[in-house]
C-alpha cells in the first residue's frame, strides 16, 4: 500500500435516533442514523399494515367503465 493516500480507518460509534449505539470500524467519526436494526420494522416484526383492499376497490371503480366497454364488444 502507498503511504498517505488512504483515509484513516478507526473504531467509531453509530448512534440511532432510538438511542441504540453500535461500535463499528469506519473512516468517518460519530455516525448518526435515523433507523437501525433495533427499531426497523423488518427486524422488530412490528410492521404497519397498509389497507390494500381499499386501493383495489378504488382501482376497480375507476376502471369499471373500460372493463364494461370491453365486455360489450
Amino acid at each position: 500500500m502507498k503511504k498517505d493516500i488512504h483515509p484513516k480507518y478507526s473504531q467509531t460509534t453509530v448512534k440511532c435516533a432510538c438511542g441504540n449505539t453500535i461500535e463499528v470500524g469506519s473512516t468517518k467519526q460519530d455516525i448518526r442514523v435515523e433507523i437501525c436494526s433495533e427499531c426497523h420494522p423488518f427486524f422488530t416484526g412490528k410492521q404497519k399494515l397498509i389497507d390494500t383492499a381499499g386501493r383495489i376497490e378504488r382501482f376497480r371503480k375507476k376502471y369499471a367503465k373500460f372493463q364494461n366497454a370491453d365486455e360489450a364488444s
